[in-house]
């Protein structure tokens, strides 16, 4: 299942965390500061990260700026921190994930396999579909924009994805929710929203992307999305 770098300075939650993981077949490395879990990144080449914020060398927002920074590895962040303001910081910031303590240790190992399987593509989807200038591919997981590449985190590209498959009608935030983190999300409606608009500004296509007040969202179907 390959190797999980868990970043946590609390011995019981690490250890829990640890455990429950081992148990799904992950081989486990456990660090207790930032500058640990960045180094343990680095050397060993994790498929993915949890994160604690509270840790007592480097605030976790910054190591998952860091890790961002220097890389595409998936990052479930775990922490007391339960204010909608901090969990709008770490996606803003790159996250894939965000669970509040205290947390339920099977949903979390559920909530990393929902990571994974939105950051590693399947190897049997091809299709490409196209709105207008932008074109997805789906099994590339890549974006072009007239032309030019467009860089999408995950959450942002899955986000894409799904309005462009159902293009032309009207994708609820709570089904959006639902398909693209996977689970229930504690950030609510406001996490679709905050991605939404940081879509917008990354394609520099505002008017692909409709607001359909009160309900959620519909990606333009001008050119009928056409997969091949």
């Amino acid at each position: 299942m390959g190797v999980a770098v868990v970043i946590e300075d609390d011995d019981a939650i690490g250890e829990l965390v640890g455990a429950y993981l081992e148990q799904a077949g992950f081989q486990v490395v456990r660090e207790r500061t930032g500058e640990g879990g960045l180094n343990a990144v680095e050397w060993r080449e994790p498929r993915f990260v949890v994160l604690d914020l509270g840790l007592p060398d480097i605030d976790g927002f910054d190591v998952c700026r860091q890790l961002r920074a220097s890389g595409r590895v998936p990052i479930l962040i775990l922490t007391a921190r339960d204010e909608e303001t901090d969990r709008i910081i770490g996606l803003e910031l790159g996250a894939d994930d965000y669970v509040t303590k205290p947390f339920s240790p099977r949903e979390l190992v559920a909530r990393v396999r929902a990571v994974l399987r939105r950051a590693e593509p399947d190897p049997l989807e091809s299709q490409v579909i196209e709105l207008g200038d932008v074109h997805l591919d789906l099994g590339l997981r890549s974006v072009v924009v007239a032309g030019a590449p467009v860089a999408l985190r995950t959450l942002e590209f899955e986000l894409l994805a799904e309005l462009a498959r159902n293009a032309g009608q009207v994708v609820s935030r709570n089904r959006l929710l639902g398909r693209v983190w996977g689970l229930s999300f504690a950030g609510g409606t406001r996490t679709v929203d905050v991605h939404v608009a940081q879509l917008r500004k990354k394609l520099g296509r505002p008017e692909l992307i409709e607001t359909v007040r009160g309900v959620g969202y519909r990606a333009r179907d001008d050119n009928a999305p056409r997969e091949a």
